[in-house]
């Protein structure tokens, strides 16, 4: 064994392919068997980055005029809602250059602020340009015309974008393609990110005043009551306090609640942007000395500090996430205000406007 591995250490994880590179492929095994090259048994595509990863088909159908391939999503390790999803590229001849549709489980945009205007097929522009890649490149080896139309479908998609934000931000009907590289990388944060900063464009297209992030579904319920906000305000901040603060510190809205529990609000009071158990904890000692209580110092949990100090604790907390936010993102053109709220839901702490 190496100085520098052990039986501790973690498993690497296996990364894997975006719905926008699956579809991609799957327009590419399509135009194959369309153009007379007949379908391949795998299909290789070239990434933005230049990666060149292969795809097995999972589905060949064809009939006059038309070819259609299937693509069954692999996302690696990563916790992907459409991991095991098929991803279909059907292909034929269009009136005039590549025209997308949207087939079974793919979703239509209805709400301005997105990468793709109202009224379009939910499938971004990195994923439209790779298939648009492939056109160009096939038809110019094979002599064929660049017309084309594509329709995109994943038929468990309806059902699986309930479990997706594709309702909050009016991506109807179904699942968006997406990708930017075409790699989904295990557990990392920037899809997440991605979403609460699409949330925030489409708040702003829709002209809202008051959005607000929480960190779970509780202190979303609870603050979209408190505050008499719609769902297209709700922000899916979850620990992302600063992907979300800085996004909208570029992008203003002029006035923004955050949510969450007292754990979780005490480290955004301690100048925390990261929120989740991990990256951050509670700092006991700083709220004992702010308290003037050292024995809160030898508690567990920001929870048990409430317990014995009640109400007080809340409102420091609330108040000092408060000022660390306006310390770092004041003077943007936005107010703030922070609330509070215990595991049943009751608000037990508010500060600002």
């Amino acid at each position: 064994m190496s100085e520098t591995t052990s039986q501790s250490d973690p498993p690497k994880l296996r990364r894997g392919w975006t719905t926008g590179a699956c579809a991609t492929a799957a327009t590419r095994a399509a135009l194959m068997a369309l153009w007379g090259e007949g379908f391949p048994d795998r299909v290789r595509i070239t990434l933005p980055k230049g990666e060149r990863p292969e795809f097995a088909l999972s589905h060949m159908a064809q009939g006059e005029g038309w070819a259609e391939a299937g693509i069954i999503k692999d996302a690696g390790d990563d916790p992907d809602v459409t991991h095991g999803a098929e991803i279909r590229a059907r292909v034929a001849v269009s009136a005039g250059g590549v025209i997308f549709r949207a087939g079974k489980g793919v979703g239509m945009v209805t709400k301005a602020g997105l990468p793709i205007g109202v009224g379009e097929p939910a499938i971004n522009p990195v994923p439209r340009r790779m298939m648009c890649e492939q056109v160009e490149e096939m038809a110019a080896r094979l002599g064929k015309s660049p017309d084309v139309e594509i329709t995109v479908s994943i038929p468990e998609g309806e059902t699986l974008a309930q479990k997706t934000w594709n309702p909050r931000l009016g991506i109807k009907g179904g699942l968006s393609v997406l990708g930017t590289t075409g790699i989904v990388r295990p557990f990392s944060c920037a899809a997440w990110i991605a979403s609460i900063h699409r949330g925030i464009d489409v708040a702003r297209a829709e002209g809202l005043t008051h959005v607000a992030g929480c960190t779970g579904a509780t202190s979303e319920r609870v603050v979209m009551a408190h505050h008499g906000l719609g769902e297209s305000a709700m922000l899916d901040m979850g620990d992302f306090a600063g992907g979300m603060l800085k996004y909208l510190a570029k992008h203003p809205v002029p006035r923004v609640t955050i949510g969450g529990g007292i754990g979780k609000i005490a480290k955004l009071a301690q100048g925390e942007m990261d929120l989740h158990s991990k990256r951050a904890q509670v700092d006991l000692p700083y709220w004992a000395e702010l308290l003037g209580d050292p024995k809160l110092a030898q508690m567990n949990t920001a929870l048990e500090v409430y317990e014995a100090r009640g109400g007080d604790f809340a409102r420091l907390v609330a108040q000092k996430a408060l000022e660390a936010v306006e310390a770092r993102f004041g003077g943007q053109g936005m107010s703030f205000d922070v609330v509070v709220i215990d595991r049943a839901g009751t608000i037990i702490g508010t500060a600002g406007a």
